[in-house]
């Protein structure tokens, strides 16, 4: 019966996530967060973070990728489907719907106003999500090294053009190079700072 209602549960958060993630995958990354990591609590930040990182670093959505990886840990392979379908199926049915609807009606305003006006509100939420993991990379890293990670990952990404794979892939491998020269020093290091 627990296996059912984790099943349940799996779709149901997902399928929000499908419905109400306005603006594509990036969007609805603060929806997946707030119901695993704040109402179910299957995850901790830190995971959730490293999951986050490793899914920008991979091909395809990135909603997909974290519904399937998540759904997968809750709920093994039928979780991974369950919340792959659960995020999918919502958006499926919604793009035939909607863009046959804009299409017959595209030169109203109100129509125009409605897919105008949800912009706003996917940024505040995405700045909101921003604002959390800049805490979180002072509280582990101190205000100075994270400043400087921001600076420079803005720099690489928005004006050199680097591609965020590239970024990530960099950071992992300076991270496991030196964090395994911290331990072999004697220096301990800091707990969850790396993939489980």
């Amino acid at each position: 019966m627990k296996k059912t209602n984790r099943q349940k549960e799996l779709f149901m958060v997902f399928f929000r996530v499908g419905i109400f993630g306005f603006g594509g995958g990036p969007s609805s990354i603060p929806l997946v967060h707030k119901e695993v990591v704040g109402h179910y609590k299957w995850m901790d930040d830190e995971e959730f973070s490293d999951v986050l990182a490793l899914g920008n670093a991979m091909p395809g959505p990135i909603a997909t990728k974290m519904a399937g990886y998540i759904g997968y840990r809750i709920g093994g392979i039928f979780g991974m489907i369950n919340a792959v379908v659960a995020t999918t199926f919502p958006t499926v049915v919604a793009m035939i719907l909607l863009l046959t609807v804009l299409n017959a009606y595209k030169d109203l305003a109100w129509v125009n106003g409605m897919s105008q006006a949800v912009v706003p509100v996917v940024g505040v939420m995405l700045s909101v999500l921003t604002w959390d993991f800049v805490k979180k990379s002072k509280s582990a890293l101190g205000w100075g090294v994270a400043i400087a990670l921001i600076v420079v990952s803005l720099l690489l990404l928005e004006w050199l053009n680097v591609h965020p794979a590239l970024l990530i892939f960099a950071i992992l491998t300076y991270a496991l190079v030196f964090g395994n020269r911290g331990k072999k020093r004697g220096t301990p290091a800091k707990d969850g700072g790396g993939l489980r």
